[in-house]
């Protein structure tokens, strides 16, 4: 399977600079230099990859395939948006292959992609958003050629602008009454974890915000942060020398539609971890969206910092996750679920009452974030919280040898699984590159994964447990402890939450 990367590396529209982007999987290095020409994305190229000021190539196989991959990976997204208002990065994501210089309507862009049995997507999230295409090979020329507009050249009417803002209120309506609570609370626990910067920005458009956000404001913002410099084009299917060619064709000496102006507003604050805690009261005894009832459950997720996927304790991390593991009350069946991890045997095999406990792992090239939610009775919320905190409190204890291998074998099962699709090799590809100028393969990964040790869970564990706990709380909340009780439970040997005594009952 071939994978290309084309890196668009270049100042702000300004003077050259020379960087170096590492290949994939045949080892070659494509070292890219600026011609210096005052057009922006004007460069001239030669093999082995060198594409100046721009793109690079990782490459992990050469097997021709029918159907190819493409995508444009922009270091942009909602922990970028301190100076502007919040939602501008939920917006693109809803503009994303709408009009454009050429294409007069979505629908026209829709059409051309049919025509070569194409498909297209873009997804915005917290550091990075991503336009995605994928065709039919034949199609290559034309579908780049698309691919390069929708990023470089969008109308942004005030018909789609209008629309945006409909579907965004919506979306908003729709998140508040679903019954799988996880997309709010990942909010709410960045939020308590990062409050006010970076990563703890609001992922989604505010309502407040929808009538505020226009052209103007999105010009501005893509002016600073849609740069070469922070973009990766990427793609599986495709042998690098094409995309180089199509990169050269359609991404470099064209001028964006915001124009060319000097970046002055980019944001590169670091992550600062603060901690505390989101409460939001909320009636969840109604939720159900068909005749079946579903019962009243109050959402409880606990955090700590760990560490970003730029350090070594990474991958120490990614095993502990996979050894608390967890998930519902109910398991569809079959192998890989996970039954014999922490949270399964811990907390859901030894309480019925619970009807969820999960571990997350949420990383950045700043900080990072592991978090258990739970869920149970309202009336049972105290108890919930203290099991959790115990949970996390045994994580720094003793790890049995096939726990800590079980883990890791799962693991390295899911990476190698994951990578057996092609938009995940791609993403994979860009992501990696945008984020580290490099590209670790998966037989690297996995030789990291087993190289993990109890020593090294341990020690993650107890500088994870030094921080302050991020909380986050959805419900009935009539019996939740309080965030210093939470932070006691997690400061003591056992995890326990301080003793209550009332003088009447």
């Amino acid at each position: 399977m071939a994978a290309a990367m084309v890196w668009l590396r270049r100042g702000a529209w300004g003077s050259a600079r020379r960087c170096r982007c590492p290949a994939g999987a045949a080892g070659a290095t494509a070292a890219a230099t600026s011609s210096g020409s005052s057009a922006p994305w004007a460069v001239s190229t030669g093999r082995p990859g060198a594409l100046p000021g721009g793109p690079a190539a990782p490459r992990p196989g050469a097997a021709q395939r029918r159907v190819f991959f493409a995508l444009v990976l922009v270091n942009s997204g909602s922990r970028h948006e301190a100076k502007y208002l919040s939602g501008i990065a939920h917006f693109l994501e809803k503009l994303a292959f709408s009009s454009t210089a050429r294409f007069a309507s979505k629908d026209e862009i829709l059409l051309t992609l049919e025509k070569h049995g194409g498909i297209c997507d873009c997804q915005a999230s917290r550091d990075t958003i991503m336009y995605a295409v994928s065709a039919d090979a034949k199609g290559l020329d034309t579908v780049v050629n698309l691919l390069a507009d929708v990023v470089l050249q969008p109308r942004l009417s005030d018909e789609e602008i209008e629309m945006t803002r409909m579907a965004i209120r919506f979306e908003l309506e729709d998140l508040n009454m679903r019954p799988d609570p996880e997309p709010l609370l990942t909010e709410m626990i960045h939020a308590a974890a990062y409050r006010e910067n970076t990563v703890g920005l609001n992922r989604f458009c505010p309502v407040e915000n929808t009538d505020k956000i226009d052209r103007e404001v999105l010009h501005s913002y893509l002016r600073n942060y849609y740069t070469p410099d922070r973009m990766v084009l990427a793609g599986v299917g495709i042998e690098h020398e094409q995309l180089v060619e199509c990169a050269k064709k359609y991404l470099l000496g064209v001028e964006p539609v915001w124009g060319s102006g000097k970046t002055k507003d980019v944001d590169r604050s670091v992550a600062q971890y603060t901690g505390g805690i989101v409460k939001v009261e909320k009636d969840m005894s109604d939720v159900s969206l068909g005749p079946t009832p579903i019962p009243e459950l109050t959402h409880i997720m606990i955090g700590l910092e760990s560490c970003s996927f730029l350090e070594e304790d990474f991958i120490p991390f990614a095993v502990l996750n996979m050894m608390m593991g967890g998930g519902g009350s109910f398991s569809a069946g079959g192998p890989g679920k996970g039954m014999f991890t922490r949270l399964y045997l811990n907390v859901l095999n030894r309480h019925h009452w619970m009807y969820n406990a999960t571990s997350y792992h949420h990383s950045y090239e700043d900080t990072g974030l592991l978090c258990i939610h739970a869920s149970a009775d309202p009336k049972q919320v105290r108890e919930m919280v203290e099991i959790i905190t115990r949970e996390f409190i045994l994580m720094a204890g003793a790890v049995g040898e096939v726990e800590l291998e079980r883990a890791k074998t799962q693991l390295k099962s899911m990476l190698m699984m994951n990578l057996e699709s092609r938009p995940v090799i791609f993403e994979d590809v860009g992501r990696q590159v945008l984020a580290t100028n490099t590209r670790k393969l998966p037989h690297e990964l996995c030789t990291l994964i087993g190289d993990v040790k109890s020593a090294d869970i341990k020690r993650v564990v107890t500088k994870m447990l030094r921080n302050k706990p991020a909380v986050a709380a959805l419900g009935d909340l009539t019996d939740l402890p309080t965030y210093e009780h939470i932070q006691a439970a997690l400061s003591s040997k056992d995890g326990r939450l301080p003793r209550m005594y009332r003088l009447f009952r």
